[in-house]
């Protein structure tokens, strides 16, 4: 490529002194624009170097004004889920409650007792309030909350195990070391935390007695983890939490349950398979349950550990404790998503359980009403999907308006996406979904003028 070829691109200070970009100036440190006159320059020379025209002023303006627009505005957007996964990792999981929604933004913007006894004017613990709320809802004696499960693991792993304790070997099950989810392994996060892994039985079949023929001087726990984002059937064993409760009882060990997922409600009265509820855990007698606090719970992220008062105790005040809490707005919104189950109130308050519990017939009249409305598509019997690593291959029945464009399914999409407010839906054999399930009711004509939006933007 020759040099007459970058020629024609103007220099940082000449897109400086257009019009346009002087006005950016007026709101942004000049710093700032400059930085992005930088970036939007080196990007076209790359381009040219790998064959791309030369671009005008004009056009490397147009870009500088939408970065600096892009990078102060808002974020995450509020996006429409009208894929029918109830919990959509991309798009966040879960969204939600009201109540919950209120706690956090009153946290956000007010000073807060966070840390401050309003009884005796004096320092308090930030994790007193909560440590009731979790005894309360799970039967248990006490508990914490973290920033995710995956470090609700690692401090409790750091806090019974870690390379300070004489007991450092941890007891898993071969077919429970897995790996979460984004390269969160359970042998990785053992090494992190100090532990030393003793891994036992075998990838299918594990018995209460591998267990106890593991146990020596220097175990320090047994780890119980239940994989919830996949399944294992044919010719497997898995001891019953009690067994494992009793092995380590007879032998003074004590028992880490880690549930990933979690659950506070018995998933079967939803028509859906058993998903181990943190209640029965408790009760089965393990020393410390770990669950999220979003997915299947509903909440924000965030990482809760329930059991004995003195092993929570020894958790929290691990060094590693404090580098793993949450801040005020999640602890507000745990604590307001926990209070929906101490009420009872959880399917009318949680959206999550709201979308799991609705009629189906509410779902196909919601789809119809779609449908007379844009005048496009038609109501189509489907399912839904739990997903975020929760109930694997659990779906439940649903109603879908299914649009079969007269052009790129994959065009329409994303024009749905590029609606005033974004919808995203999914593409089964060229046909777009839309599965109201996913969809808040009150995001209902939101839908609608996205799909009149796409109807005339992209057929």
């Amino acid at each position: 490529m020759t040099e007459s070829a970058y020629r024609p691109l103007p220099s940082v200070d000449a897109l400086l002194r257009n019009d346009e970009v002087l006005e950016l100036i007026q709101i942004f440190p000049r710093s700032v624009i400059t930085n992005i006159a930088r970036d939007v320059l080196t990007e076209a020379r790359l381009s040219i170097k790998n064959g791309g025209e030369s671009q005008s002023s004009d056009q490397l303006t147009g870009q500088m004004v939408e970065r600096a627009k892009t990078i102060s505005r808002n974020w995450p957007n509020v996006v429409i889920n009208a894929t029918g996964v109830i919990l959509h990792t991309n798009l966040g999981r879960s969204p939600l409650s009201q109540r919950t929604i209120e706690a956090a933004t009153t946290s956000a913007s007010l000073y807060s007792d966070v840390e401050f006894a309003l009884s005796t004017g004096k320092r308090g613990n930030r994790n007193t309030h909560i440590s009731n709320l979790i005894a309360q809802v799970t039967e248990s004696k006490a508990g914490i909350a973290v920033n995710n499960n995956a470090a609700g693991v690692l401090l409790t792993l750091a806090a019974i195990a870690g390379d300070e304790q004489v007991k450092s070997e941890v007891i898993v099950s071969r077919g429970e070391s897995v790996e979460i989810g984004g390269g969160f392994r359970i042998p990785d996060v053992m090494r992190q935390s100090g532990a030393t892994l003793v891994e036992v039985g075998t990838t299918n079949r594990t018995y209460a007695s591998d267990y106890e023929s593991a146990i020596s001087s220097k175990t320090a726990a047994i780890l119980k983890v239940h994989p919830s984002n996949f399944t294992v059937d044919g010719f497997t064993h898995a001891p019953e939490l009690k067994e494992v409760v009793a092995v380590g009882k007879q032998h003074d060990v004590p028992v880490l349950n880690d549930l990933g997922s979690g659950c506070l409600l018995d998933t079967r009265q939803y028509g859906l398979a058993q998903e181990p509820q943190v209640q029965s855990s408790i009760s089965d007698g393990a020393t410390l349950t770990l669950f999220s606090g979003d997915k299947l719970i509903g909440g924000p992220q965030a990482g809760l550990i329930a059991g004995e008062q003195k092993w929570v105790d020894l958790v929290s005040k691990h060094p590693l404790a404090r580098a793993v809490r949450i801040d005020k707005v999640t602890l507000s919104a745990i604590s307001a998503t926990l209070v929906a189950y101490l009420t009872g109130t959880y399917e009318k308050e949680i959206p999550i359980w709201s979308m799991i519990s609705i009629n189906e017939s509410v779902l196909a009249g919601r789809a119809e009403t779609w449908r007379s409305k844009t005048g496009v598509g038609t109501v189509e019997g489907s399912r839904s999907t739990i997903g975020g690593g929760s109930l694997p291959g659990q779906t439940l029945p649903t109603s879908v308006l299914s649009i079969n464009p007269s052009g790129s399914a994959q065009n329409f999409v994303r024009c749905l996406r590029e609606s005033p407010v974004a919808v995203v839906a999914r593409i089964e054999n060229n046909r777009i979904m839309l599965d109201p399930r996913t969809v808040l009711p009150d995001q209902d004509n939101a839908v609608i003028e996205a799909i009149k939006f796409a109807l005339n933007k992209c057929e």
